[in-house]
């Protein structure tokens, strides 16, 4: 892999990679670890969906849980998305968060499943809980809705977050373990700029 191999935008060459580990057989290509940081500096990790990919990489939460408040006190965020084929590779972005709009909030929340949206209005995310049976007995109060009834409607404190990433680095496995690593940062100049790092 060399520079000349890649789209000259980081997230062109990530929508790139992506599909082709769709189309090789990748179960879900779009899984993403999402790694934020508390106010005092504690690191906290988990695996999202992508489920946009445009000026960044946009994913979906309760605006409640413990990464909205992480990235409400400190929004900056790191994300990794890994595949084993056709080739093992890794994508590691990183940069500033902002909320999505609610226009675009709510479009993602129509298209969900309605299983889905009656679990997210079940579920205060992160949040205590007495039991399982709880949770489903507030899912099943739900379950006579029709996806169109407005009691189904998109909670405010449920929608999308934007990482606008001022770096992206690409990692392929080589023999031997002398891998290619392409990064991507934000130069003086606004443009993308491209570096090899060691392995």
């Amino acid at each position: 892999m060399d520079a000349s191999d890649v789209a000259s935008d980081p997230l062109r060459q990530l929508s790139a990679w992506m599909e082709e580990a769709r189309a090789a057989g990748e179960p879900m290509p779009e899984a993403m670890c999402v790694a934020t940081a508390a106010p005092d500096g504690a690191p906290s990790a988990r695996m999202v969906l992508l489920r946009g990919l445009d000026t960044g990489l946009v994913f979906y939460t309760d605006y409640g849980s413990d990464k909205a408040a992480d990235l409400e006190a400190n929004p900056r965020a790191a994300a990794v998305l890994h595949w084993y084929t056709p080739v093992h590779r890794q994508v590691r972005a990183s940069g500033p968060v902002t909320r999505t709009s609610p226009a675009e909030s709510d479009a993602y929340w129509a298209s969900r499943p309605i299983g889905s949206r009656r679990s997210a209005l079940s579920s205060r995310q992160s949040q205590l809980v007495a039991s399982r049976a709880e949770l489903e007995s507030a899912v099943a109060q739900l379950a006579g809705l029709n996806a169109d009834d407005p009691a189904l409607a998109r909670p405010e404190r449920w929608g999308g977050y934007r990482i606008t990433p001022t770096a992206v680095e690409l990692w392929e496995e080589g023999p031997s373990r002398l891998h290619d690593r392409l990064r991507y940062r934000v130069a003086a100049d606004g443009a993308w700029c491209i570096e090899r790092l060691s392995p």
